[in-house]
């Protein structure tokens, strides 16, 4: 028997993604959100929710870029950092170590530890309440060679964070089912 829950974002785990911005100065700021995905094939597309506050929708408001930067497990307690702190009273970069690069395609940079980078120009902006999501064409994907199986990112090598907000926890992607679309039509399960 299933039971009834309030409206809520229990029900699925959300990438952990460092946002990449620049200020008005010109200073590089990054901030974690877990509020992201994809959302359009052709032109390639993902979305980023952010709310209003943080330093980082400013940011993107002034420049009309971003970038994310997908952290592997290793970074979990970069990218908590990066979440908690403001940009506004911290220079996140410099206290967690990690490198900020000028991103030749989008005024946004990115973090260079992270095996996989996303560039994105901003083509459209929706307030949605309490979060504005801010939909970004990618322009250009950099990875790690290692990163890579057959010039493609690998899941597995990556270990991507994902986020949990039923546990309120932080957790690395499980291990390959099988291959997508070769399935032929299952039998059915006996309990």
């Amino acid at each position: 028997m299933k039971i009834s829950l309030d409206p809520n974002t229990w029900a699925m785990p959300s990438p952990v993604w460092i946002v990449g911005t620049y200020n008005k100065e010109g200073k590089p700021n990054v901030m974690t959100a877990a509020w992201g995905g994809i959302c359009n094939s052709r032109p390639p597309s993902v979305y980023v929710s952010l709310r209003e506050a943080t330093y980082s929708h400013g940011n993107i408001m002034e420049r009309k870029a971003y970038t994310v930067s997908i952290p592997g497990d290793k970074y979990v307690k970069e990218a908590d950092y990066i979440g908690i702190a403001s940009g506004r009273d911290h220079d996140k970069l410099k206290e967690t170590g990690l490198t900020p690069i000028d991103s030749d395609l989008v005024d946004a940079p990115y973090v260079d530890e992270f095996p996989l980078v996303i560039e994105c120009k901003v083509v459209r902006v929706e307030k949605l309440g309490l979060h504005t999501m801010f939909v970004g064409e990618i322009v250009g994907i950099r990875a790690d060679e290692d990163a890579l199986t057959n010039g493609r990112p690998d899941l597995q090598k990556i270990r991507p964070i994902l986020f949990s907000a039923g546990d309120r926890g932080y957790h690395s992607v499980g291990h390959r089912l099988t291959d997508p679309f070769t399935q032929k039509t299952p039998t059915k399960q006996v309990p």
